[in-house]
């Protein structure tokens, strides 16, 4: 049950984290209106595989500081809160989405293969230094450090498929321009929402680690 909850507690705020537009919601949005659905969906995937690669360091690196001091593995856990907390403030202040309009030249009008769209997802999410930073709060803040690695891999494998769920969706509903269209144009409040949602829960994880 240890592990159900710790599960539930990084989907609950990766969850909001994956909303957030971001450089990768951008490509996404792009990859939608030039290449269409297919290569969309592709590129998300690709962004699923560089998540893998993002978790799989981060548990290392965590196993790492954990053998040297717990000490230092508890000044990672508040530097998480302070990380999430942060997260939040700026989201909420953000006033809406900034997408432009995207313009197609020729070179965008030839077809793309599933293994560039692949490569696109991969190197736009690996060279994001944002998801380096989160998820070394989240592990660091929402997993006990007593938690087989193997059983926080199966947590990344759960938060990628989530990942490339949340793109897939994208990729199908922003393909449609009236849709696309009011999603942007309520960009200010659905930012409030999730930036009060991560204030929200980085306050809740630092009153709980003060009373372990």
């Amino acid at each position: 049950m240890q592990y159900i909850f710790e599960f539930l507690g990084l989907m609950a705020v990766f969850s909001i984290f994956i909303v957030v537009p971001g450089a990768d919601f951008a490509v996404i949005l792009r990859q939608s209106i030039v290449h269409g659905r297919r290569a969309a969906m592709m590129t998300g995937l690709g962004m699923g595989f560089s998540l893998l690669f993002h978790i799989s360091y981060t548990i290392l690196g965590l196993g790492l500081i954990v053998s040297q001091s717990l000490m230092l593995f508890s000044v990672v856990k508040w530097a998480g809160v302070l990380y999430l907390v942060y997260l939040g403030i700026k989201s909420f202040r953000e006033q809406g989405f900034k997408v432009k309009d995207v313009e197609i030249t020729e070179e965008d009008r030839k077809p793309v293969s599933v293994w560039r769209c692949l490569a696109t997802g991969f190197i736009t999410n690996a060279l994001n230094p944002k998801p380096v930073l989160f998820f070394l709060s989240l592990f660091s803040t929402l997993v006990h450090h007593d938690t087989p690695a193997l059983i926080q891999f199966s947590y990344g494998i759960g938060m990628a498929a989530a990942l490339v769920a949340w793109f897939a969706g994208v990729s199908t509903f922003f393909t449609v321009k009236p849709v696309r269209d009011r999603f942007i144009a309520s960009g200010k409040w659905f930012n409030r929402i999730t930036g009060a949602a991560l204030v929200g829960f980085g306050i809740r994880l630092a009153l709980a680690r003060a009373t372990d």
